[in-house]
């Protein structure tokens, strides 16, 4: 559970991090304070992830509960329909390249039975 809460922590703050260095990253000693956060973080002592999670993290989340799982349903329906979607769109596409590909071969095909017909036989002289 305590590595669970750090790296929840840790993502929101990599995710907050990722924004906000644009900003901030000129402030003196700003990389420093950043590497003493994350060992805050990490650290059993402090237990900062902990405590974050708890005071803040948690709470957020049973608030939002119902929202979070509605969202979740309602991505999983679009997955599916977009699987279904894409899926028949990609068999049409395999289909209609098979039939492309099965008239064009006909066509060789044809041309080259052409050439062995009973006139092209006939016109061969016999040596016999």
């Amino acid at each position: 559970v305590r590595w669970m809460m750090y790296w929840i922590v840790f993502a929101l703050f990599t995710a907050t991090e990722t924004f906000t260095d644009l900003l901030i990253s000129w402030l003196p000693f700003y990389y420093e304070i950043k590497m003493a956060f994350v060992i805050w973080l990490l650290s059993p002592y402090t237990r900062g992830a902990s405590l974050l999670y708890r005071k803040f993290v948690h709470p957020t989340l049973s608030r939002k509960e119902k929202e979070i799982d509605t969202y979740i349903i309602r991505a999983r329906e679009r997955s599916y329909e977009a699987m279904v979607h894409f899926g028949k769109r990609g068999l049409n596409m395999a289909a209609t390249a098979a039939v492309q590909a099965a008239t064009k071969s006909q066509g060789v095909l044809v041309g080259r039975l052409r050439s062995f017909s009973m006139q092209d036989l006939r016109s061969i002289p016999d040596e016999a």
